[in-house]
């Protein structure tokens, strides 16, 4: 490997500009792609398999029409008076115009419904006082039965042994059995026209609380209904809508609506991120020097990373993919294509400085440091891809992008530095350092191991601080975040807020109820099925109201829309939902079902939760297996792997209290505290495995080389920590700086991403990496490089540095390094 990249770096530096065009043309050509083949990205999230996925199958059959996305639209007079009849009619007008745009497929008019809404109470009212009406009349009619009846018995007494008069009180007596049969008959049709009437007005008292304009009349909520759900819904389909609600000139009427319309991959780069990349081009700058240094690395990065989100993207017509997705390639390809180019560029420097020709010291540059680069990036590759363990579609797809954009990072780092570096030449470094090239101005002391009482100290501390900053980590919750989380300035956020203060929290996330029938039933039925089933969903805890939403023509499916107490993201949602699910059979054989955004994002959330034991599991095997090959020991692993758990889980702890607790809401625009984003856990597990591998591998693969060359175990640990600090060091900033520059992302689901990975970097290089693990491997000693002898001779000789290349390619004046023989920890 090492030769390979050697001379791979040796012909970049002979042809740099086809290099430089080779990577230019692949930045034009993903460019293209993503422009011509691109799809729509997705803020909402499904698992196939999963019980809503199940339900929203069964609606998609049955109920097409509730199918697809629908976004809310609020109406709000500005002077807080109720809604004119020309403000009405702008909000109708605006809305039926929205009938003719691309995937729309109807609207809900909120005065219009709400009339309906007034004229059905009106028409069972009506319909009640002509049932009562008709009572009464019976009822005064069977009171003048009863006293003609009277009257005709006394009569028929009187009337004994009269023959004629007893005919006629026979026929008086006939004429009041036939207004009797009138009267049952009439009671009879009355009887049939109560029924319905009394079952609707059940619906409508169940229904009660929905409504579509506020009780004090100055808000109205509107529903735009697309024909394709969320993943095949266009850009062009949203913008075209959004930029009709934002041209809405209702005089004295503002204009909101939701993210499902709201939604846009706008935001990919914003302030926050160009904040953090300044702040790297900083840290290169007080490190390499000189502005030249300074700009590779950063080139480099920009060009890997257009490449690889670019040409991610461009398959987002193909494959469905979230919002986020292309955003954790842009961190990840931003971070490590600056890091891994510093690292090379670094060493071509120090080499330089030596003395050594700038051809031969680009390709030893390449072929050493380059080497470690392949390997870390291969750590941090194999970490993304084994999301696929998971069985989840859309973390599968958030790996496979993230694993591509750190591996076109990987191969821009191996080729373009190296061309760059034969462009700029000598001029990499200062004139002072050039004027003093060749010189042996940085000899450094002897190393000399810790005080083992330092060791103690520093191990204790360590330990003890990423323990207290990972408590919060016990209370986490997870879930997606609401509306409620989004920029205070943003319609959607506006949406949310104004829906809950006038409707009710829970209207922001309705849940859908299916009941499935075992045959068809009678249409003469069909409202007492509603009325039953409406009847179980109310008298559920934390129920607000229950209002039919369709009937399939089969008269087999019906469908409910059920308003929790709470917001889609509350704990009594989500117990709301497991009770739900938890009903028996209805009576009749009627099974019920739960659908919606709230819904989804609860199994989404366990599905999650459920993933995480076994790639912890997965991550912390390939761990101890990949270490135990590069370092050759057993304890360096079990101590690196047990130094990740920490910092993981202080990353953790540190998003829980921010975004969960609410902790520092104000440095973080942290508004409305809520769960933590489910699937950040698992991300911050994968990338921050591979990072974690990173560092280990750049400070403890020096201290093995130097215990190899004869250096005491203890001494060999302060020698590799004072050789490799200062690049890490670097690394490590500028990592936390690209990472903290999303924690300001205009793009909600980022900012838990980008704060968990900056403040994991930072604890895991600055606390795990140079603290926690040199202090544990000075007290285990020598052993720490133990490993049995059996296990010494299976394993392969992986040479992650090139330390055989170096040998055979020195620095001018340096002497051969020959290792010498030392006491075997091998049993």
């Amino acid at each position: 490997m090492a030769q390979l990249l050697y001379r791979l770096g040796r012909f970049a530096a002979r042809n740099p500009l086809r290099v430089l065009g080779f990577w230019i043309l692949a930045l034009a050509t993903a460019v293209v792609a993503f422009l011509t083949a691109g799809g729509t990205l997705a803020s909402t999230f499904s698992i196939p398999g999963t019980q809503t996925a199940a339900v929203t199958a069964q609606l998609a059959q049955k109920l097409p029409n509730l199918a697809g996305v629908a976004g809310t639209v609020v109406f709000q007079t500005k002077d807080g008076k109720p809604f004119t009849a020309e403000q009405q009619k702008g909000v109708s007008d605006l809305l039926a115009g929205l009938k003719g745009h691309d995937r729309v497929r109807d609207v809900v008019d909120p005065f219009t419904v709400q009339q309906q809404l007034s004229d059905q109470r009106k028409q069972l009212a009506d319909g009640q006082k002509q049932v009562d009406d008709g009572k009464a009349q019976i009822a005064a009619g069977r009171q003048q039965i009863a006293a003609a009846q009277q009257q005709l018995t006394a009569a028929k007494t009187a009337a004994a042994g009269n023959p004629a008069a007893l005919a006629q009180i026979n026929q008086q007596q006939a004429q009041l059995d036939a207004q009797t049969k009138q009267l049952d008959a009439g009671e009879a049709q009355i009887a049939t026209k109560s029924k319905p009437l009394e079952q609707g007005k059940q619906l409508l008292d169940f229904s009660s609380k929905i409504r579509t304009v506020s009780t004090d009349g100055t808000t109205a909520t509107g529903v735009v209904m697309f024909s394709d759900d969320q993943f095949s819904l266009p850009q062009e389909a949203k913008d075209s809508v959004a930029h009709k609600l934002d041209a809405a000139a209702i005089r004295g009427v503002t204009v909101d609506y939701s993210s499902e319309i709201a939604q846009s991959t706008n935001g990919l780069m914003g302030p926050g991120e160009i904040t953090g990349l300044i702040v790297a081009a900083l840290v290169l700058l007080l490190m390499l020097r000189t502005l030249l240094a300074t700009v590779l690395p950063l080139i480099s990065s920009l060009i890997g990373v257009g490449v690889g989100v670019a040409g991610a993207m461009a398959f987002s017509g193909v494959v469905d993919m979230a919002s986020v997705t292309p955003v954790l390639g842009l961190m990840l390809g931003l971070a490590v294509g600056i890091d891994y180019s510093l690292f090379i560029v670094n060493r071509h420097r120090r080499q330089l400085r030596a003395g050594m020709d700038v051809h031969e010291s680009i390709g030893l540059a390449n072929g050493t440091a380059g080497g470690a680069v392949v390997f870390a990036g291969a750590t941090v590759i194999v970490a993304l891809l084994a999301l696929n363990v998971t069985g989840i579609p859309f973390l599968s797809v958030m790996g496979d992008v993230g694993a591509v954009c750190v591996a076109v990072a990987v191969l821009v780092a191996i080729t373009l530095p190296a061309a760059l570096l034969r462009m700029v030449g000598p001029r990499l470094l200062t004139k002072r350092m050039r004027a003093a090239i060749g010189r042996d101005e940085h000899a450094e002391a002897a190393p000399k191991p810790m005080p083992t009482w330092r060791a103690i100290v520093t191990a204790g501390l360590a330990i003890a601080a990423l323990l207290v900053v990972a408590a919060p980590a016990l209370s986490m919750r997870l879930g997606l975040p609401d509306g409620s989380a989004q920029d205070t300035n943003s319609t959607a956020y506006r949406t949310f807020k104004t829906v809950a203060d006038k409707f009710g929290t829970g209207v922001n996330g309705p849940l859908l109820i299916t009941a499935q029938t075992p045959k068809p039933v009678a249409a003469d039925d069909v409202l007492a099925t509603q009325v039953d089933i409406a009847r179980v969903l109310s008298q559920q805890p934390d129920v607000v109201a229950v209002a039919p939403a369709a009937v399939a023509d089969s008269k087999d499916f019906f469908a409910f829309q059920v308003v929790p107490a709470d917001g889609p993201t509350s704990v009594s949602t989500a117990d709301l939902v497991a009770r739900l699910r938890a009903l028996p059979t209805q009576p009749g054989g009627i099974t019920l079902g739960v659908a919606g955004s709230a819904s989804a994002n609860i199994d989404v959330s366990d599905k999650l939760s459920d993933a995480l034991p076994v790639y912890l599991i997965v991550v912390v095997g390939l761990s101890l297996l990949i270490m135990i090959i590069v370092f050759r020991s057993l304890l360096v692993p079990l101590i690196a792997t047990a130094g990740y758990v920490l910092s993981l889980f202080a990353a953790f702890g540190v998003v829980v209290a921010v975004y969960q607790w609410g902790w520092l809401s104000t440095v973080f625009g942290v508004h409305d505290p809520g769960p933590v984003l489910d699937f950040a856990p698992i991300i911050l597990m994968g990338v921050l495995f591979g990072l974690a591998m990173d560092y280990q591998l750049f400070l403890v693969s020096g201290m093995r080389e130097a215990y190899v060359h004869g250096v005491p175990a203890r001494a060999a640990i302060t020698a590799g920590l004072r050789n490799g600090r200062a690049v890490v060091t670097a690394a490590a900033i500028i990592m936390v700086a690209v990472f903290g520059g999303f924690v300001f992302s205009e793009l909600t689901l980022v900012r838990p991403l980008g704060l968990g990975l900056a403040v994991g970097v930072l604890f895991d290089a600055f606390v795990v990496r140079m603290l926690l693990v040199p202090a544990l491997m000075h007290l285990t000693g020598k052993a720490v490089w133990w490993l049995p002898r059996w296990l010494d001779r299976l394993l392969p000789n992986v040479d992650v540095e090139g330390a055989a290349l170096e040998r055979s390619h020195p620095l001018p004046g340096a002497e051969p390094v020959v290792e010498k023989e030392r006491e075997t920890v091998s049993s």
